[in-house]
């Protein structure tokens, strides 16, 4: 009976294992956040568009327009346009970030498949073994046989 296969470092598989599915629900939070920024800079781009379309009506109505009425109108849109700054920046940051959690999985995925392939291999030379060992026996089991018979 040959011992069965046992990979030495099956902990530590386990833990890059962990370690890799740990990064792809890091980089999945980190895409969502990203996807949620996307939405709020389409949305404060729509809403500068809003601005400034108040702000040419405004100027373009019948009538004198005040000029506390049209101050009021572009400290709306500079308003407006900072907080679109503000949510482009930070969509870069989102960028940078999902760009970190791939690089970190890409990693995590090459060292826990590293491991996949040296147990495999050691699982294939296990079974080379256990045959070869098998083989002898069987060999030494024929070999006695005939000498038994031929004497």
């Amino acid at each position: 009976m040959s011992p069965s296969f046992r990979f030495r470092l099956e902990r530590v598989r386990a833990v890059r294992e962990r370690k890799e599915k740990l990064a792809q629900r890091e980089l999945a939070d980190a895409l969502s956040r990203r996807s949620t920024s996307v939405a709020e800079l389409r949305s404060a781009d729509a809403e500068v568009e809003h601005a400034r379309a108040e702000q040419r009506t405004a100027v373009a109505e019948a009538g004198a327009v005040s000029a506390t009425e049209l101050m009021a109108h572009q400290a709306f849109l500079e308003r407006t346009e900072m907080q679109r700054r503000e949510r482009a920046d930070e969509l870069a940051r989102h960028d940078d970030e999902v760009a970190e959690r791939d690089a970190e999985l890409a990693v995590a995925a090459g060292e826990h498949e590293m491991l996949n392939r040296l147990r495999e291999r050691r699982r294939r030379e296990h079974d080379r073994e256990v045959a070869r060992r098998e083989l002898n026996v069987l060999d030494e089991i024929t070999a006695s046989r005939f000498r038994g018979s031929s004497a």
